[in-house]
């Protein structure tokens, strides 16, 4: 799902001051703790989340987060904007709430970041990148 897609699915807003909607993003995640970012997300992943402060902004970078939508009416502030720029990742907004985004995507068909998935294939012994064959 590109960019241009959420934004109406949510009826948000684009935050950031140039994105290139036609961006695509795999999966979605909504977290307000970085830590389950870290833990739970994949590179390719749009992330809503409460949090407007720019650490959002740096473990988004660690985490390969391709955008983020900021949830519930949330404005970042000057330094969070900043930061965003200058690493390439899309700000957008919602007035909506984390359960109503989160819900709406993935009922349009944007996949969640599953960590059963993940979970089950580090039980099988398989690395990073690999799908079981269900065999």
């Amino acid at each position: 799902m590109n960019l241009k897609q959420i934004l109406s699915v949510i009826d948000g807003r684009l935050i950031s001051d140039s994105a290139d909607l036609s961006t695509e993003v795999e999966m979605a995640c909504g977290a307000d703790l970085m830590s389950d970012v870290l833990a739970f997300t994949h590179s390719g992943t749009l992330l809503m989340t409460g949090l407007t402060n720019p650490q959002v902004i740096r473990t988004s970078e660690m985490a390969g987060i391709k955008a983020i939508v900021f949830v519930r009416g949330k404005n970042p502030p000057p330094e969070t904007l900043a930061l965003a720029d200058s690493k390439g990742i899309p700000l957008m907004a919602s007035h909506l709430t984390m359960y109503e985004v989160c819900g709406l995507l993935y009922a349009s068909g944007l996949a969640s970041c599953d960590i059963r998935e993940r979970d089950a294939a580090a039980r099988d012994g398989l690395g990073s990148g690999q799908a079981s064959t269900g065999s």
